[in-house]
């Protein structure tokens, strides 16, 4: 027990200070421990396999400081996270508040996903946030204007949506602000104008960002990039020290005395009128970009002097430029001071000359497009000295001679494309060893030569290969291992050979195989080879003949075979058509006029092979009634009527020679009358049809209102009328037994529209029932020539003789069904006609 007598002051205080350095070291092991269980949780909590690279970071361990990526205080806190280009597909880390002194979170690139945590606001001590290149989505939490430290702030390349927060205007210790390639929408907040130290503002990409630039960003004095392209934004408004008057007009001359400024981005405006001399004067400038403009006249020269100039964009104006413009004459040897270069676009331009050797000068230079030109001459091997390029586009020029094998060293290069040119010789070897060539490798359309390398197939990664339009020979098996291809076109060179046998391959169109003669191209399984060291496999020329002879065998007698086949089918359709034309009546003449009254889906060569024997269904006294099957299926009824007499004191002599006339007024009438459908003989539904027609034939009368169903009215208007106040008046001159015959007809064309379907009467008892008038008829001629008395008392007499079999006949047909014909047969000198 410690005796406050006997203890100085001095001993006190130790005893504090000891145990507050033991309350300290403990809350340091145990706060180290729980950001090393949390971080470790984190990266564990996807169902993938954490990267290799952070097979260092053990559970057991009791702080993080060794952990890749991880650094810590002198007290075992975590004060930074750093993780770049690394794929994790996983959201940000939760918990960020229990990081209490972190200064650094840099997680860019790495595929995050999700929203940025609302807590991310209480890690006060952050001085530097990047999460740029992720697939981050939400919106910009409010709370980062809690950072009053924060100084750099990278959110662009992601997905972010919404608005720029008032709140980050809070963070006055803000340097830059990165905000460009998102989904953000609305306009920039006033309230940026109090980030006092700012320097850069980027938010273009931002396709949503609309309105004007607030006036307050001029009082961001030390403002040296603003980047807004790619926006809705109308117009810059004055900003402090750099004068910028506006995204149309003039850039005014003024620009060159900013003399800070590192960026000038003003693409995709209406700018005009030429780029001022000043920016000589910007000697800290790295990019300028105007492209998508109106501007004209020369670049100047002055611009040499901006020694740190890494990006030059002033294509699709009206320069006399780069890409898209006027420019003409050869490249400059100037461009060699241009050391910090990384793009060149000189496409679709008048340039000439040959490519100079200064380009090799350019060692920073990653994309070099000079297609569309009229350069000529051999490709430089100085080229290979380009070895951060990655892009290489020289086509649609004269570059003539050898590909130098140089280009190889270009070991960055992803796109090789050398088309449209005039070079020959064969294709390097050397090309297989660029191992990064993936996007596309086009030597189409020159006069390369020779075979394809075996090297070649050591460009796994290629994507899209053109070789065609050379003078390529040798087979394509080298191509068989080029498992990424997607796209191939080996048309119009000289290969030969068969196919690898690969996905490819097998769905290559006939035009990215076409001109190769010796190549087998049918498309037929013995086209492709699997083993591609079988160099027997190639057809070598007298497989070639011999192939195309056994074709050209198989053609002739595949023509032969088709020729015998059409002779046969023509022998049988001649001898059926002759044994039908034996058996009409006839004969070989056709002595008729086929008179069509609609649109007819049939021939009159049809019609008339119809007319025989066999297929009559009914006679009477105006014809013969065939049954006609057309060749598209179609079955018709074709009524033959009996030829016109001239005199009809000839009567007698013409019905014993075989010719009658007894209702040869029909054709008149036939002909008169437009029918909106020509009518069948087939179904019992039919004979609705043949009574219609029957009756507008009789009557004169045709349908009206073609909301009606074709007839009904005729057929009502008929029921209401009696007698012969219902014939046609130009039938009523036919003599009296021809009208007794026609009121007859008119009876049976008024049982075929009975209402009720189950009513009407077959064709069958139809052709019974003419049969019956035609008896009739024939009847009433002889007793016309024997008693050379009045006709129509006999008439009579004969109508009602054969009534009855009449009746019996119809009444045979069912116990349900029953015709009454007695309105058939009356005397004609009645005038009414009653129906039942």
């Amino acid at each position: 027990m410690l005796n406050s007598s006997s203890s100085s002051p001095s001993s006190f205080f130790c005893i504090i200070i000891l145990i507050q350095t033991t309350l300290l070291f403990g809350f340091s092991f145990s706060s180290s421990n729980n950001e090393a269980t949390i971080l470790f949780t984190w990266l564990h909590s996807s169902s993938s396999q954490p990267p290799s690279s952070f097979s260092n970071w053990n559970i057991h361990d009791t702080n993080p400081c060794n952990w890749t990526s991880i650094t810590c205080s002198s007290l075992s806190f975590v004060t930074e996270i750093n993780i770049q280009s690394i794929p994790l597909q996983l959201p940000i880390p939760s918990n960020l508040s229990s990081f209490p002194y972190l200064n650094k979170l840099v997680i860019s690139d790495s595929n995050l996903t999700g929203t940025i945590p609302f807590d991310i606001g209480d890690c006060s001590s952050l001085t530097v946030i990047d999460l740029s290149f992720n697939n981050l989505v939400g919106s910009i939490p409010s709370s980062i204007g809690k950072l009053e430290n924060l100084v750099n702030l990278s959110l662009n390349s992601n997905q972010l949506t919404g608005k720029i927060p008032d709140e980050i205007s809070t963070c006055i210790s803000l340097i830059n602000l990165h905000l460009f390639d998102n989904q953000l929408g609305g306009s920039i907040p006033n309230s940026l104008g109090k980030l006092l130290k700012l320097e850069v503002l980027r938010a273009g990409g931002n396709k949503d960002i609309i309105g004007k630039i607030p006036e307050e960003i001029g009082e961001c004095s030390n403002l040296t990039v603003l980047g807004l392209a790619d926006t809705r934004i109308s117009a810059y408004q004055d900003l402090y020290h750099q004068r910028l008057n506006g995204l149309v007009g003039a850039i005014p001359n003024e620009i060159g005395n900013c003399s800070s400024l590192r960026n000038i981005d003003l693409s995709l405006n209406s700018l005009s009128g030429t780029i001022p001399l000043s920016l000589g004067g910007l000697l800290e400038l790295e990019e300028f970009m105007i492209s998508d403009n109106n501007v004209s006249g020369s670049i100047p020269s002055t611009l040499s002097n901006a020694e740190k100039l890494q990006q030059l964009q002033v294509d699709t104006n009206q320069l006399s430029d780069l890409s898209g413009n006027r420019l003409s004459g050869p490249v400059p040897d100037e461009i060699r001071s241009c050391i910090q270069l990384q793009m060149i676009d000189f496409s679709a331009n008048n340039l000439e000359g040959s490519l100079s050797n200064s380009l090799s000068s350019l060692s920073s230079l990653q994309v070099l497009d000079v297609s569309f030109n009229k350069f000529s001459g051999p490709l430089p091997a100085s080229l290979g000295r380009l070895v951060s390029l990655s892009k290489l586009i020289l086509g649609n020029n004269l570059f003539s001679g050898p590909i130098p094998a140089s280009v190889s060293l270009c070991s960055n290069l992803q796109l090789l494309d050398l088309s449209s040119n005039q070079l020959t010789g064969s294709i390097p070897a050397e090309l297989g060893q660029i191992e990064a060539l993936e996007i596309a490798l086009n030597l189409s359309c020159n006069l390369l030569s020779g075979t394809i390398p075996p090297q070649i197939s050591a460009l796994n990664k290629l994507s899209i290969l053109d070789i065609s339009h050379n003078q390529l020979e040798g087979d394509l098996q080298t191509l068989a291992e080029l498992d990424n291809l997607v796209s191939l076109n080996v048309s119009y060179n000289k290969f030969t050979g068969y196919l690898p046998d690969n996905n490819l391959f097998r769905q290559l169109t006939s035009k990215d195989l076409t001109g190769n003669q010796g190549l087998c191209t049918s498309g037929q399984d013995l086209c492709f080879v699997k083993d591609s060291s079988k160099t027997d496999m190639a057809l070598n020329e007298h497989e070639v003949r011999k192939s195309r002879r056994i074709k050209l065998a198989i053609g002739l007698l595949i023509t032969l075979t088709v020729v015998m086949i059409l002779m046969g089918i023509t022998a049988v359709v001649k001898a059926r058509r002759t044994i039908r034309d034996d058996d009409s009546e006839l004969g070989d003449s056709w002595p008729w006029q086929f008179i069509p009254f609609q649109k007819l889906n049939f021939s009159v060569e049809q019609v008339l092979r119809c007319l025989i024997d066999r297929n009559i269904i009914g006679k009477g006294c105006s014809g013969v009634v065939y049954r006609g099957e057309m060749d598209n299926g179609e079955v018709i009824a074709v009524k033959k009527l009996w030829p016109i007499t001239t005199d009809e004191g000839e009567a007698l002599k013409d019905y014993k020679s075989g010719v009658r006339d007894s209702f040869s007024a029909e054709v008149k009438c036939l002909g008169s009358i437009q029918y909106g459908y020509m009518m069948k003989i087939t179904e019992k539904s039919d004979v609705y049809s043949y009574g219609v027609v029957l009756l507008e034939v009789l009557t004169g009368k045709q349908p009206i209102d073609p909301t009606i169903p074709d007839g009904l009215h005729v057929v009502d208007w008929v029921r209401q009328k009696r007698g012969l106040e219902v014939l046609d008046p130009t039938l009523l001159s036919r003599p009296e037994s021809e009208i007794e015959e026609m009121i007859q007809a008119l009876g049976i064309a008024l049982l075929c529209v009975n209402s009720s379907p189950d009513e009407r009467p077959t064709m069958r008892d139809i052709a019974a029932m003419l049969k019956e008038i035609k008896h009739e008829r024939e009847e009433y001629a002889k007793f016309d020539v024997l008693l050379k008395g009045s006709p129509a008392n006999d008439a009579k007499v004969l109508a009602t003789s054969s009534n009855a079999s009449v009746m019996q006949t119809l009444n045979t047909k069912s116990n349900n069904t029953s015709f009454s014909v007695s309105s058939l047969l009356h005397s004609s000198s009645s005038s009414k006609l009653s129906f039942k």
